[in-house]
């Protein structure tokens, strides 16, 4: 149960990164209102606020595994969003970080 709820939060923090950037993207990139470029920041304090719901209490082991979520979820966001293929290389990167997320958060401590 731990596991899960700590992907769950750790999914939920990829997407307010990516959303949030994204938003902001299109605001400054794509010559989007200012409310998109608002929005991405608020997106983004979220992002801030997520990892702390985490239980682990060390914030550099908590973000150092998210940034292997974070990988996989840029590969997925530019899958459905953006429409873009990534290859095996880019696969292979992705099923490494999400190893490195398991020996990061769960290894056997002690």
């Amino acid at each position: 149960m731990e596991v899960a709820r700590s992907l769950l939060l750790f999914a939920l923090a990829g997407l307010c990164e990516i959303g949030g950037g994204y938003l902001v993207w299109q605001w400054l990139r794509a010559g989007r209102g200012m409310a998109w470029g608002l929005a991405g920041a608020a997106v983004l304090v979220l992002y801030g606020v997520v990892p702390t719901f985490q239980s682990e209490l060390s914030f550099g082991r908590v973000y150092a595994a998210y940034g292997g979520v974070f990988v996989a979820l840029a590969l997925a966001w530019g899958v459905v969003i953006d429409r873009w293929a990534p290859d095996r290389w880019d696969l292979l990167g992705a099923g490494i970080a999400l190893v490195g997320i398991a020996v990061i958060m769960w290894g056997p401590r002690g």
